[in-house]
């Protein structure tokens, strides 16, 4: 197949031409680049923010910027990666999809009409989803199933402790920890509770009320999402050979951010039975598929606090970046959704208001 021609078109995009709060991002007409022969171009229908696009705002952890993303300003100018869409172009070396295909994953700038994207890191859209929904799962899904299956390689009848369990991250991980045959515990805000119990948790702890790490309780497996708890605390409420699963971390010093907690780890583990572990993800076609597998058998559904215009990205961010909502949030851009208010989108097993 090749990719069809067509002359110079302009779109609609979230632009950012320096790195800043949340007011460097500027909706803007730009031209919409030609699709290349090893990838597809899509039409998106909805992405969905998450912290790494604060990270790519901010430029923060400055290590970030030493390895590519741009000393001084982002190298590249449209934020946003997970997207939903339809297949608009081909190039002439992708054979995995067609034109007219409704897809989910990884691309580069999704908060914009079109996007461009690795074929690798898509995959078809599940059946039983809205576009809105299925931008929702590629990132934060993807992380907390490499962080149960490959790091915490957990197991059927294991006791799993979720800290963060009602975030972007954590809503993922309970439903996906329950798949697994886990007995799963989350750790939230009193906000949150009937949300992880909504979602399956056969236990919930308000970490307003109780100091879990001072509880009788183990654990085989504790993913902790994002989290600000010293390692001697958390190895506590392990077992004497089970594994802390570092997902993320959002307070340390401006160069390595969250990772110097995770390196601490890492630099530990050798010389204990339990296992401290950090999670590097990457998303995949197959994790996509594996991804749709469950949603389709109604094992997986995402939770979406809010929608935002494509206009009004930067609240989104700033929303993300606040870390008090419960579960995702997500971007419409097509269907004329651009021109409808902020709304609130059901998932199927979010308590109303959640």
């Amino acid at each position: 197949m090749t990719a069809t021609t067509h002359s110079i078109r302009t779109m609609q995009a979230v632009v950012q031409n320096a790195y800043g709060p949340a007011e460097v991002l500027k909706l803007s007409t730009v031209n919409r680049a030609a699709v290349r022969e090893d990838r597809v171009l899509l039409r998106v229908h909805a992405a969905s923010a998450h912290i790494g696009d604060w990270h790519m705002m901010t430029g923060t952890p400055s290590l970030m910027r030493v390895l590519g993303f741009g000393l001084r300003a982002p190298t590249t100018r449209i934020r946003g990666t997970d997207v939903a869409g339809q297949v608009t172009e081909i190039g002439q070396h992708v054979t995995q999809f067609q034109v007219g295909d409704q897809v989910y994953g990884i691309c580069d700038g999704a908060f914009a009409e079109y996007a461009s994207a690795d074929p690798a890191r898509l995959a078809h859209k599940p059946a039983n989803l809205t576009f809105e929904q299925a931008a929702a799962v590629p990132t934060s899904a993807a992380t907390a199933l490499h962080a149960l299956r490959d790091a915490g390689q957990v197991q059927p009848g294991q006791r799993v402790l979720i800290i963060g369990a009602g975030g972007a991250v954590g809503t993922f991980a309970v439903q996906l920890a329950k798949a697994f045959g886990a007995h799963v515990t989350g750790v939230v805000s009193t906000s949150k509770l009937e949300l992880v119990r909504s979602i399956g948790a056969d236990e919930v702890i308000d970490y307003t009320r109780q100091d879990f790490t001072r509880l009788a309780a183990r654990y085989d497996l504790i993913l902790d999402i994002a989290g600000n708890r010293p390692l001697p605390k958390l190895r506590r409420v392990l077992t004497p050979t089970g594994t802390l699963v570092l997902v993320g971390g959002e307070r340390g010093g401006r160069v390595l951010g969250g990772m110097d907690r995770t390196l601490r780890a890492l630099a530990l583990s050798p010389f204990s039975r339990q296992n401290l572990r950090g999670v590097m993800s990457t998303t995949s076609t197959q994790d996509l598929n594996d991804l749709r597998n469950l949603i389709e058998a109604g094992q997986l559904v995402p939770v979406i606090t809010r929608t935002y215009r494509l206009d009004e990205t930067a609240d989104a961010i700033r929303a993300v970046a606040e870390g008090h909502g419960r579960g995702k949030v997500v971007i419409s851009v097509y269907d004329g959704a651009s021109t409808l208010p902020a709304q609130r989108l059901p998932s199927v097993h979010a308590p109303p208001g959640a």
